[in-house]
């Protein structure tokens, strides 16, 4: 717990250094100390090769050298730049043409997005809800903009997503205040790589309608879908897309876009804020409420990220590349997930449902200590919740056939 001196609390808690660096700092130090070929660090939210590199698609790095400088070094607009957002469109919804009004605003990635989301559809005080298996930054997010997470659970008895959960927690909610902010993270849900059924779907959409017919509340859905390129086939994986059409005014889907994971520009800060609505003034309310909000925080986004992604889909051919390099890393990840989930099986461990994606979670009582007794073999995980959460994208096939034998050791250490 942090004591504070001359800055002020504001409703948050501050514990120091983040949990996930803090533990990949400790892998770091014992790579120098063993060498990487001892060590298994699983808390890397990045695809790395097989000798531990950042992936980095050759398209997009070949665009990054051929800019000239006023396309870093200028301002880009508040809202970003028009043939970016456009860009940003044909990203999430390809060649289908949404029903309904479409708007972006970029953000400085995903996260952006996320903060965008919850200080403009939400109240100071106001609960926002998401699953119990969440991505941490969701909580800091909502303390940083005093508002609170509150979580309903993720899956059900047979592991199937949990609508009744969510439907009790929103009652709930909407008792309380006259507005909820649902953040859900799908495909490839960051941490237990699961995946919305279109089933889960329907039911989830039918909730929301239900409770959207008293006219008094305002209800968004914000989608995350910073993995959704690292899902499974592209169509596919978007076939829940036409299902945020035609729904109530009062409830609002939004999505938040991310160029981090899809065109490995982790580092250049870059995505977007997107709504869609069949009434135009909440279209154009959503538009002027998010560009004030960026010219209240970072002002305009990296120019250079929103050129990059013009240029992919304003060529064809260059669009078509980065698509067949982004499916070779993809069935990397495929293979390092069957793998893994099959290592995890022969050792009795147990996860969470898995379907793809970049992290999963190991199910495991008493998480810190299993964890930390894995860390003495040179397996660095994230204990978090009721689990370890293990980063697939991170670890190559051999390490990802050998970290559940050292999981199950150490299970079985810590239950002694």
């Amino acid at each position: 717990m942090v004591k504070y001196i001359m800055a002020e609390e504001n409703q948050r808690t501050i514990s120091g250094e983040d949990k996930i660096f803090g533990i990949n700092k400790m892998a770091q130090e014992m790579i120098q100390k063993a060498g990487k070929e001892k060590v298994a660090n699983a808390t890397v939210g990045s695809l790395l090769d097989d000798e531990g590199n950042l992936i980095v698609l050759p398209s997009v790095s070949e665009v990054l050298k051929t800019l000239a400088p006023q396309d870093f070094a200028e301002y880009a607009p508040i809202a970003g730049l028009p043939a970016y957002l456009d860009a940003v469109k044909k990203a999430v919804y390809m060649d289908y043409e949404p029903a309904g009004y479409l708007e972006a605003v970029a953000t400085p990635g995903g996260t952006g997005a996320i903060h965008n989301a919850i200080q403009n559809y939400t109240k100071r005080g106001d609960i926002v809800l998401t699953s119990d298996w969440y991505w941490s930054p969701y909580g800091t997010i909502a303390q940083e903009l005093e508002r609170k997470l509150d979580t309903y659970a993720l899956f059900d008895e047979k592991g199937s997503y949990n609508a009744d959960a969510l439907q009790i927690k929103l009652e709930k909610l909407l008792a309380d205040q006259a507005r909820a902010l649902i953040i859900l993270n799908t495909p490839s849900h960051n941490p237990t790589g699961y995946s919305l059924t279109p089933e889960d779907w329907d039911k989830l959409i039918a909730l929301l309608s239900r409770r959207a017919e008293d006219k008094t509340k305002k209800i968004v859905l914000l989608v995350d879908i910073a993995y959704l390129d690292f899902a499974g086939d592209a169509h596919a994986e978007r076939a829940f897309l036409p299902k945020l059409e035609n729904l109530p005014e009062n409830l609002l889907p939004l999505i938040a876009f991310s160029m981090s994971k899809s065109y490995t520009m982790y580092g250049m800060r870059s995505g977007a804020l997107l709504c869609l609505s069949a009434n135009k003034d909440i279209a154009d309310e959503f538009k002027l409420v998010n560009s004030f909000s960026n010219r209240g925080t970072w002002s305009n986004g990296t120019r250079s990220a929103m050129t990059i992604l013009s240029r992919i889909f304003s060529d064809p051919q260059l669009l078509q590349r980065v698509i067949e390099e982004r499916e070779s890393t993809l069935s990397e990840l495929l293979s390092r997930g069957k793998i893994f989930t099959e290592a995890i099986e022969n050792a009795g461990l147990s996860m969470c449902p898995y379907h793809c994606g970049f992290f999963a979670i190991v199910l495991c009582e008493d998480p810190e200590a299993v964890a930390a007794e894995a860390m003495k073999e040179g397996v660095f995980t994230v204990p978090m919740g009721r689990g370890l959460r293990v980063s697939v994208a991170s670890l190559s096939k051999e390490k990802c056939r050998l970290v559940p034998q050292i999981l199950a050791m150490a299970v079985n250490k810590v239950g002694r």
